[in-house]
């Protein structure tokens, strides 16, 4: 017996080892860690169980059954993070690259197959160079397997990825169906063919970063939701986003102990400019309504005409959509459409209630929009919302203009309470649009048409650009004091905590794509 225990801690040695201890030096002298060194920073001291550590690979061709390494170039088990469970598998670079093989695919499918049976976050941490080429299809159907659980998963478990190393080819498609991804600036990037097949087909020059760096993905794919400086600020960056998500779809995420007190923010009645033209920051008022420093971004810097995140209130965990007046005047897009709807789903998918602050001047206009689809996209956000059965309120900070007025959480698609500060403007469009086209004739025939013009926008805007009109027909629930907003959604949000929606038996909607 003492002897096969002595053989069993040698080989549970070994693989701790992973490809070497040269191997291991290589991956430090690159600014990274190493594969157990990420789930040793990621879980909590003494919970992490392995699954597979003796498991080696089946090839034979090209001399592969001289290179055997224990646990074949994947870590795989379960633990807690902040004393909740979560299922782990980290790449080791160390090992053939982290390349996939049929065993290396079978250890990660085990994985996703208990955390989905017992409904708990999935965490992959990829580092690897893709599919095995040694075992041809055996590899390619490995990653197969994988992509089919992503999908069995979604909507039921979070999945979280976080790309801390190279991930190419069909690689990137499990990720890509994950829920986030995380990318580490300088050391890790995604593309479907490198920079060398770049080169050959299309003849242009691109490097590993331009192509498909963090800050690549970060700003102009809209592809990776967060970017960390290094391999510990990606895993400080895991663990907080996982305090604000449940363990599955049927939880809720547990609240931090809030105790009420004054919850007037005397800040946001001065954020507003008189001039309805002039932007604001729409993060100030984020920071205005939410608990102290809770605010955590997502895809911060894509899409910035529109800001989502999740955040803290009383305690509780909310999701939050805004229009940002800073960019674009926070105007809809094709980008800011997807990225938004995107988030939506997320929350409806894991029971976190969503709040919408609304300054929003309509959908923008012009040809690259047109024709990036601006139809379709923008009819995303529009079936997210109308879909979400999560508690939905909607802020209306000051402009709700046109078809976006609808699009962004309106009471018409399903929102369960809706709120507008005093200066808020919601109509078909602008006041002064709007005046060009009523009063398109008088204004011609005016002795001074500038005067006549101003004459009708005030007219108009008097009549039309207000929020009382609206919450004459119900569609405003109430108009407020903006330094009562905290404390509305509080009471709003607790009024609506235990909501439920049935909805028509179905296999599955079709939301256009």
């Amino acid at each position: 017996m003492d002897q096969k225990l002595n053989i069993l801690t040698a080989k549970l040695a070994e693989a701790k080892l992973g490809g070497g201890q040269n191997r291991l030096d290589t991956q430090h002298k690159k600014g990274k860690l190493t594969a157990r060194e990420r789930v040793h920073f990621l879980m909590d001291p003494d919970s992490f169980e392995e699954i597979g550590a003796l498991v080696t690979h089946r090839s034979t061709d090209f001399g592969m059954e001289e290179q055997q390494y224990l646990g074949d170039g994947v870590i795989t088990g379960y633990g807690t993070v902040a004393g909740r469970l979560v299922y782990v598998f980290a790449q080791d670079f160390t090992v053939f690259g982290g390349s996939l093989s049929e065993t290396h695919a079978e250890k990660i499918c085990k994985l996703m197959d208990l955390a989905l049976k017992n409904g708990a976050p999935l965490i992959g941490l990829n580092d690897s160079g893709g599919a095995r080429i040694q075992e041809g299809v055996n590899s390619l159907g490995g990653y197969a397997d994988i992509f089919f659980r992503n999908v069995q998963a979604s909507g039921v478990i979070p999945q979280i990825s976080a790309v801390m190393g190279p991930c190419a080819g069909g690689a990137v498609y499990s990720p890509a169906i994950t829920d986030f991804i995380l990318m580490v600036e300088g050391s890790s990037y995604m593309f479907v063919t490198g920079p060398n097949v770049v080169k050959t087909v299309t003849n242009e020059t691109v490097t590993s970063e331009e192509l498909g760096g963090a800050g690549t993905h970060a700003t102009k794919s809209g592809v990776t939701h967060l970017t960390a400086s290094n391999d510990i600020d990606a895993i400080h960056k895991i663990i907080k986003l996982l305090s604000y998500i449940p363990q599955n779809c049927q939880d809720k995420v547990p609240a931090l102990p809030f105790v009420p007190g004054d919850e007037y923010r005397d800040q946001l009645a001065a954020l507003i400019p008189e001039n309805a033209n002039q932007p604001y920051d729409m993060k100030e008022v984020i920071e205005g309504i939410v608990d102290a420093a809770s605010f955590f971004e997502v895809q911060e810097n894509y899409a910035e005409n529109i800001v989502v995140g999740f955040a803290r209130l009383a305690g509780r965990s909310i999701g939050i959509v805004a229009n940002q007046p800073m960019n674009l005047a926070g105007v809809l897009d094709v980008n800011a459409s997807k990225k938004a709807a995107r988030f939506v789903r997320f929350c409806d998918c894991f029971n976190i209630p969503l709040l919408v602050l609304e300054d929003v001047p309509g959908f923008l206009p012009g040809t690259d929009q047109e024709w990036n689809a601006i139809i379709t996209n923008g009819a995303k956000l529009l079936y997210a919302f109308s879909e979400a059965t999560v508690p939905r309120i909607t802020v209306i900070t000051r402009k709700a203009y046109g078809g976006a007025y609808d699009v962004m959480n309106s009471k018409h698609i399903g929102a369960d309470m809706n709120f507008a500060w005093p200066c808020a403007e919601i109509a078909v469009m602008g006041a002064k649009g709007a005046s060009e086209i009523i009063f398109k004739k008088e204004i011609d025939s005016a002795v001074d048409p500038s005067a006549k013009l101003l004459e009708k926008e005030q007219a108009y805007a008097e009549k039309f650009a207000n929020p009382y009109r609206a919450a004459a027909r119900g569609f405003i629930d109430e108009v407020i004091d903006p330094r009562e907003t905290r404390r509305k959604l509080i009471k709003a949000f607790a009024m609506l905590e235990n909501k439920t929606i049935a909805r028509p038996k179905r296999k599955h909607g079709n939301i256009p794509m």
